[in-house]
């Protein structure tokens, strides 16, 4: 490492011990508004929930419930072929830990990742004791990246993404991310403009991989449930938005607004991002006359409700089971989208809005295969009135498990190239 490139990260490594009385108060708010859960505190202090697994132990981690989802295919394909190892899985969000364990294979436990304080993350690795580490997408921390290389375990970084926003934000602290990412052996992006973005980053090579979605397992479902609510909804005509935020809930009941005025069978699922939104959903639905039922409350819709406010966690599979096209959030406003795989593995038609840099290549992949559709808050209604396309994802299914067969070994020489 050079001065030159170095110093940023000396800086944050130096200043890593100053911050253990700001994370407690930040846990502290956290945990006030909902954002973290109390009982999961201490794993966010490094204190683990669980016992550590006899044997190999990868660690993996992804930032939320979707990011976390999308690592099932590369679980499934490094537990075939290396039978008997175990695997850590660690988020950041809440969402994840509410959700994860129902849709996780055997051998694989959950825990949320230590905030970057030094006492934290040398709890957490003297417990776990990983002997290969994997992250994905964008949440990376310096400080426990370098606590893990110093341990000797080889890293990897998967499922990288990178767009121009981010790119511009990253490039103003170069230094400190082309030493972090110095230390992954490998690094392999969602698309092309990630991997030019993280090798002008890192100044390194990149490879560009294939996204891993379409390869997940679909989500779980209680199968008694499923059927007593199609048996409760039949003859309804059901569509659902999905991971949902303020400017996809404004088209979306738009739409439902115009479609149940021309017939009440229509019934719209609207599953937020974030549950605890309901109270100010709840005046959006109202402000559009739209009579309801809230999922958190036992509600389930008779026929003269137009939208079931599905407010609760872990029940995206039902939902999606449920309709018979999806749209997808996160594509109506600023957040650049979510992950349109999850539908589309149960046979979901999606539409989507006008912004979806997160999922850039995903999007065009499905278009191109009749799979997905951009549409405008004007022309949703409309659409959905359509008759659905008749796509099939069987290839890109097949391709994906090829690529996480292939990742997998890769990962798996690292860790046995450290042995």
């Amino acid at each position: 490492m050079s001065g030159r490139d170095g110093w940023q990260m000396r800086l944050y490594l130096a200043a890593r011990p100053l911050l253990r009385p700001v994370a407690a108060q930040v846990l502290r708010r956290r945990v006030q508004r909902g954002k973290d859960d109390p009982a999961r505190m201490g794993e966010k202090q490094g204190r683990a929930t669980q016992p550590r697994p006899q044997g190999e132990v990868v660690w993996m981690h992804a930032v939320g419930l979707g990011e976390v989802l999308a690592l099932r295919p590369l679980i499934a394909a490094l537990q075939d072929a290396r039978p008997g190892v175990s695997v850590l899985v660690t988020s950041t969000a809440r969402s994840a830990s509410a959700v994860i364990g129902a849709n996780l294979p055997p051998r694989v436990a959950h825990q949320s990742l230590p905030l970057d304080v030094p006492q934290y993350t040398r709890r957490f690795l003297d417990h776990w004791r990983p002997d290969l580490a994997i992250w994905s997408e964008q949440d990376l921390w310096p400080g426990l990246i370098c606590d893990t290389a110093a341990r000797g375990v080889p890293l990897a970084y998967v499922n990288a993404r990178m767009n121009d926003a981010a790119f511009a934000r990253r490039k103003r602290a170069q230094g400190l991310y082309r030493d972090m990412l110095r230390r992954f052996a490998l690094i392999a992006a969602q698309d092309r403009q990630s991997a030019a973005h993280i090798g002008a980053l890192s100044a390194r090579a990149v490879r560009v991989m294939r996204s891993l979605k379409p390869a997940a397992t679909p989500l779980a479902v209680d199968e008694t449930e499923l059927a007593r609510l199609r048996d409760r909804l039949s003859g309804r005509k059901i569509w659902v938005a999905a991971s949902t935020h303020a400017q996809d809930e404004a088209a979306a009941l738009h739409a439902q607004a115009e479609l149940f005025a021309q017939d009440p069978r229509w019934l719209l699922i609207l599953a937020p991002r974030l549950p605890a939104r309901a109270p100010e959903i709840l005046e959006t639905v109202a402000s559009h006359a739209l009579p309801h039922a809230q999922r958190s409350a036992g509600g389930v819709p008779g026929p003269e409700m137009a939208v079931w406010l599905a407010d609760t966690f872990g029940e995206m599979g039902l939902w999606y089971r449920l309709a018979s096209r999806a749209l997808i959030g996160g594509s109506f406003g600023q957040v650049q989208g979510h992950n349109p795989w999850e539908a589309i593995c149960l046979g979901l038609p999606v539409l989507h809005g006008p912004n979806t840099a997160n999922f850039a290549a995903d999007y065009a992949q499905l278009q191109a295969e009749g799979l997905a559709r951009q549409i405008t808050a004007q022309d949703l209604a409309g659409v959905l009135k359509s008759p659905a396309p008749a796509g099939d994802a069987t290839a890109l299914v097949e391709a994906a498990r090829a690529d996480a067969a292939h990742l997998a070994r890769d990962l798996l020489a690292l860790m046995e190239g450290a042995q």
